[in-house]
Formats: C-alpha cells, structure tokens, sequence
C-alpha cells in the first residue's frame, strides 16, 4: 500500500491521532512522516502525534482522551458537567500529578487550565463521565466540591457561590465521601461550616 495510504487508514483505524511509533510499527520510516507534514498531507497535534490535515478538527474530548490520558477533569470543567455551573469554561480544567512533564501539556488547539496534585491525593475522588460519547476519567461530586475550597483564590464568587448551593440540593451528594476527602485535602473546618449554614438553614 501506498505510504499516504497507509499512514490515513492507519489513523483512521486509531480514532483520529496516531503516535510516531506506530507509524514506524506499520512500516512507515520517520522520514516519510516528516515528507507527509511538509506536504500538508499529516499536521502535528503535538511532538509524536499527527492527525490528517484534511481531516475534520479533532473534539478537544478525543484531544484529551489520547494526549492527557493522565489527566482528570476538575474543578471547573467538572462543575459544569454536574450542572453546578451554568458556563462551559473556555478552557479545560485538569489535575495532573506534579511529576508531570510540562512538555505532555503543550497541545495545539487545546486549552489547558492545569491543577498540579501531589502523588497521594491525585487519584482521590477519581472515577469515569461520558463527554459527548468520550469517556474521561473525572473527580467525582464531592471531589470537586473540596477542591472548590481547596483552590478557592482561583475561582469568581459567582462560580463558588453558585456550585456549593447546588451541590447542597443534590439528591445524587454524599456527604460521608465528602468528610473522608475534606480531611484529605486539609479543608474540613470550612466545608464543614459552610455546608452545616446551607443544608440546616
């Protein structure tokens, strides 16, 4: 098969983006790929990924999903997905350990607002939501609630107010889960008095 050939259905088959070593793996040397992007045929996403030039603009969810696999979406990207906020924020909030190579984040196309978590606290509250038929990995409710706290310097008054009032008349809030993190993250006294205010008054 022809190498252009080869190197669109070998990204076609990888959902859109395909890594230098699977290039190499399919039988196409670097050099071709280097040929391909001065060509315009192949783009690169980023060092050691390509996407088809002619190809429709890849969902910043499949972005995500392939080139931040270590990334969790937080704080403000997940309050909107619980429907805490009411504004989709132009740029993506993710948690990533602190370990992380600055140079993984660097992504054409992607906006990137970047929590660095430490090690032991990282995978605390982590579980799966669907983004428009993507799955990514995402801190749960009460997760990003604390984190509200956590990184209170970094949101509006609105965006806090507005999240902690709604988690409070969430039917689907687990307020054990949200003692266990808040101790975790060294926020308890104030989670705690705040939320006794609005789910007693």
């Amino acid at each position: 098969m022809e190498k252009k050939a080869l190197a669109r259905k070998l990204i076609k088959d990888k959902g859109g983006i395909v890594k230098s070593a699977d290039f190499v793996a399919a039988g196409i040397p670097a050099g071709n790929v280097v040929d391909m992007c001065n060509e315009k045929y192949l783009e690169r996403v980023r060092h050691g990924y390509y996407r088809l030039a002619d190809d429709y603009p890849l969902s910043d969810e499949r972005l995500l999903a392939t080139l931040v696999p270590e990334g969790i979406v937080c704080v403000e990207s997940a309050l909107f997905h619980y429907g805490y906020s009411d504004f989709a924020p132009r740029k993506w909030s993710i948690a990533v350990p602190r370990s992380i190579s600055r140079a993984k984040l660097e992504v054409k196309s992607l906006a990137l607002k970047v929590y660095y978590v430490q090690k032991s606290l990282y995978e605390l509250g982590k579980i799966e939501g669907n983004f428009n038929g993507i799955v990514l990995p995402i801190y749960d409710r009460e997760r990003t609630i604390c984190d509200c706290f956590k990184y209170r310097s970094r949101l509006d008054n609105e965006t806090f107010n507005k999240a902690i009032n709604a988690y409070a008349k969430d039917k689907e809030k687990n307020l054990e889960n949200l003692s266990i993190y808040a101790k975790k993250l060294r926020v308890y006294k104030k989670v705690t008095e705040l939320l006794e205010v609005l789910l007693n008054g």
